[in-house]
């Protein structure tokens, strides 16, 4: 009986096919980084779309008016806040036990899937926001009634953020801003979470206070665009408008992403 000679891959073979291989894979690496990409950015439109329809829901529920931001920021106590409460300030927000979390499908307010190295488990004076997943909601026009003209400074300012916008108060819902991707930059090049949208220029009193801007919280993580969810339901994205200024903390906010969408003034926040 003949033995068939059976053929071995040359080094040359073998050196083609890696080659061939490591081809593919670069071309092939960032098609797949892309799609991971959209992939978050879907997630993350989804979550901004369950607490734009959780506070819907708590709207119909209460009143017809939404959420408040932040109904104890008048007293400067920061136990309390949309997405969640905590029994100390050096504590994270718990969003099972928020406002939001009978309307949330498992109660709790969900995390950015992009994964935001965001500073934790600090105390107050360093991360004074923690928990609420990298979101932020529109406190000035819709958790508050600071853009109301009797809502002036003294015993009026805690009617201001403990009463909240109606539903029915907001003239063009498919162009006022509820909950965007947000965060806030400390401490340097550290990135905390945030609460809140904030529009361009502050509120108070029903006066739009142009003489300076508000430090940038909306977070523009997804290739330099913010997702956006609006108070029709509706969620897209917005790109990063560069604007270079420094916050109130000193540091460049742009540089970290952090800035607005055009036009760069209330119009998009404000409710009329």
């Amino acid at each position: 009986m003949k033995h068939r000679d059976i053929g071995a891959f040359t080094l040359i073979e073998i050196v083609v096919v890696l080659a061939t291989i490591a081809l593919l894979m670069a071309l092939l690496m960032p098609a797949l980084g892309r799609a991971r990409s959209e992939a978050r950015e879907i997630v993350c439109r989804s979550n901004l779309r369950q607490l734009v329809l959780a506070n819907a829901a708590y709207a119909t529920e209460n009143g017809g008016f939404y959420v408040a931001a932040a109904s104890d920021l008048w007293a400067s106590a920061g136990l309390r806040r949309w997405h969640g409460v905590r029994s100390s300030i050096d504590e994270p927000f718990d969003s099972r036990s928020g406002p939001l979390a009978g309307y949330l499908g498992d109660g709790q307010v969900k995390e950015c899937p992009l994964r935001i190295a965001f500073t934790k488990g600090q105390e107050w004076s360093r991360n004074f926001e923690q928990g609420g997943g990298g979101y932020g909601y529109n406190l000035m026009y819709l958790g508050s009634r600071l853009w109301e003209a009797s809502a002036d400074a003294g015993s009026t300012q805690r009617y201001a953020y403990t009463h909240t916008t109606a539903a029915t108060e907001v003239k063009n819902p498919g162009q006022t801003l509820m909950f965007a991707d947000a965060a806030m930059a400390k401490n340097g090049g550290e990135l905390i979470e945030y609460s809140f949208a904030e529009p361009p220029f502050a509120v108070c009193g029903g006066q739009v206070l142009t003489d300076f801007r508000m430090s940038p919280s909306i977070h523009f993580r997804h290739a330099a665009r913010a997702n956006i969810g609006w108070a029709d339901g509706h969620t897209g994205s917005e790109p990063l408008t560069p604007l270079d200024m420094t916050n109130v903390y000193g540091v460049n906010s742009s540089a970290l992403s952090l800035g607005w969408f055009d036009p760069v003034d209330n119009t998009l926040f404000d409710l009329r």
